[in-house]
C-alpha cells in the first residue's frame, strides 16, 4: 500500500515548473511586494524515503509586486543527498553534514537565504530558488544547525543550536546580525534526544530534553532513528544567554513538543513558555502517521493533534503547566518582533482552519478553509506603520487533493478576513515552514 506521506495532502509533484502573472482574487496588498518561500520533503517520482521526514528538500516560492503575483516556481533545494545520492553516515560512523535533504524550514538572515533540515548544514539558495551550496560560516559551524532558530528582534541575532546522536549531544550557538558566528559553547545533556525546537527571551534560552531518544538499531534499519523512552524522563531547561552560567532544569509530565510558541519573563522573574504539546498517545498518534503506518484518511501527520499549552518555569522549583485550548493544533507562529518578549497573538493551523489565538482573553478566532483544503503554517507580515501587533496580514499556501490547484491565501490578521488569494499552477503538497522575504 502507499504509505501516508506520498498520497493526499502529501502526494509529491514529479517536477520543477515556472509561471508568471498568476491569477488573483481579491487585491493584493501593495506593502506585500518581496516574495513567499516555503519547504517541504518531496521525494524524486519513484522513491521512496521511508519516512515523510527524510524526503528531499523542496521550496515553492511566489513573488508579489505591486499588488501582482509575478511568478511561482518550485525547486529541489540540491544538497550532496540529492545530487550524489552521498550517504550521511560514513563507512567511519563520522557524518557528513552536507548529505541532509534540507526539507523543513526556509529563513533569511545577514543577506543570504537558507534551507534548514535540523541534522545538518543548512544550504544557501539564492533569491530565484538556485542552490549556492552548504554553509558553515567560515568553516566555524561542526555541529547541524536546527531548522527552528530565532532571530532576537532587539539585536538581530540569530541564535540556534545543534544535536547529535554523538557528544556533543547539544551546542549552542549564535550568530551575528551581518551573518558571523560568534559563539559556540557544549550544553551538557545526558544523551541523545530529538530536540526538533528550542524558545528564548530577553535573557534566556529555554531547552526542551524530551523522551524520543536515539535508537541505533532503528538507524541500522533505514527508517527514522528516534523512538520514545518513558525512561528518558521529560525537562525543561533554562539557561543565561551570558556568562557561564549552567542549565537550570525542571521536570514536567512526559510529552513530546515539536514546536514552540514563544517565551517571555515575567515581572517574577519567572520564565513564560508556549507551546505546542503532544501527550504520549497524542504523539504515539502521530508518529506512525508521519511514518507512513496509519490510515491513508490520517490529518493528523499535517494539522497535528496536539494542543496549545502553557509552562511557568520559576527557578529552583517545579513547573507548573497548563492547556491553554482543546482544538488540535499545529505549526504555532507570531509576530517576529515579539519574539523572546510578551505577546498577545499566536497563529496556528488546524484541520481545514487557519486560528488566531489571543492569549491575554483566552478567545480564539477561526478562518475556515473547508474539510478538503489544507491550510499550511500561517507566517505573519507586519504592516508598514503597524500600531497594534496583529496589524498585518498572513500569508499561507492552501493544499486540495491530487489534481487540485493550490493557492496562496492572503488574510487580514486582525479579523482573519479573507484580502486576497493567488491560484497557483499547481497543487502544492502540504510541507512545513516558510518564510516571507520582505524587498529590501
Amino acid at each position: 500500500m502507499t504509505p501516508l506521506y506520498l498520497q493526499g495532502f502529501l502526494a509529491p509533484v514529479p517536477d520543477e515548473i515556472d509561471a508568471f502573472d498568476l491569477p488573483v482574487s481579491g487585491a493584493l496588498p501593495p506593502a506585500l511586494t518581496g516574495r513567499y518561500f516555503r519547504n517541504g520533503p518531496n521525494p524524486l517520482p519513484g522513491r521512496d524515503p521511508g519516512h515523510w521526514f527524510t524526503g528531499p528538500g523542496m521550496v515553492h516560492g511566489v513573488r508579489l509586486r505591486d499588488g501582482r503575483a509575478e511568478w511561482y516556481r518550485n525547486r529541489w533545494v540540491r544538497t550532496r543527498a540529492f545530487t550524489e545520492d552521498a550517504p550521511f553516515v560514513q563507512d567511519d560512523l563520522s557524518v557528513d553534514l552536507t548529505a541532509v535533504p534540507a526539507n523543513t524550514h526556509v529563513l533569511p538572515h545577514g543577506d543570504k537565504i537558507f534551507a534548514l533540515v535540523e541534522n545538518g548544514l543548512p544550504y544557501e539558495l539564492t533569491a530565484e530558488l538556485g542552490t549556492v551550496g552548504p554553509c558553515d560560516f567560515g568553516g566555524l559551524l561542526t555541529t547541524a544547525m536546527t531548522a527552528h532558530p530565532k532571530r532576537d528582534p532587539l539585536t538581530g541575532e540569530l541564535l540556534f543550536f545543534g544535536y547529535g546522536f554523538i557528544p556533543p549531544y547539544l551546542t549552542y550557538h549564535r550568530l551575528s546580525a551581518d551573518g558571523e558566528l560568534v559563539e559556540s559553547r557544549e550544553v551538557p545533556v545526558p544523551g541523545p534526544t530529538m530536540m526538533h525546537d528550542f524558545a528564548i527571551t530577553a535573557g534566556h534560552v529555554v531547552w526542551m530534553d524530551l523522551p524520543v531518544v536515539f535508537d541505533l538499531a532503528l538507524a541500522e534499519g533505514g527508517g527514522m532513528p528516534y523512538r520514545w523512552d518513558e525512561r528518558y524522563g521529560a525537562r525543561l531547561g533554562v539557561m543565561p544567554r551570558t556568562g557561564d552560567a549552567g542549565v537550570t532544569w525542571s521536570d514536567i509530565n512526559p510529552c513530546y513538543v515539536f514546536h514552540t510558541a514563544n517565551a517571555h519573563e515575567d515581572g517574577s522573574g519567572r520564565v513564560v513558555l508556549d507551546t505546542v504539546r503532544y501527550t504520549p498517545a497524542e504523539f504515539a498518534a502521530v508518529w506512525d502517521d508521519i511514518g507512513g503506518s496509519a490510515h491513508p484518511a490520517a490529518r493528523a501527520a499535517v494539522t497535528g493533534t496536539a494542543h496549545l499549552h502553557r509552562y511557568v518555569l520559576t527557578p529552583g522549583d517545579t513547573a507548573r503547566e497548563e492547556q491553554l485550548d482543546d482544538l488540535d493544533v499545529e505549526f504555532p507562529t507570531l509576530h517576529d518582533g515579539r519574539t523572546g518578549g510578551r505577546n498577545r497573538y499566536l497563529y496556528a493551523v488546524s484541520s481545514g482552519a487557519i486560528v488566531k489565538y489571543d492569549v491575554l482573553s483566552g478567545a480564539s478566532t477561526l478562518h475556515k478553509t473547508g474539510p478538503d483544503r489544507m491550510a499550511g503554517e500561517a507566517v505573519f507580515v507586519p504592516a508598514e506603520d503597524a500600531r497594534g501587533e496583529d496589524e498585518g496580514w498572513l500569508i499561507s499556501i492552501v493544499t486540495g487533493g491530487p489534481g487540485v490547484d493550490s493557492e496562496l491565501l492572503v488574510l487580514d490578521a486582525v479579523d482573519l478576513s479573507r484580502v486576497a488569494s493567488v491560484r497557483l499552477p499547481r497543487r502544492v503538497p502540504a510541507g512545513f515552514h516558510g518564510s516571507w522575504i520582505q524587498d529590501g
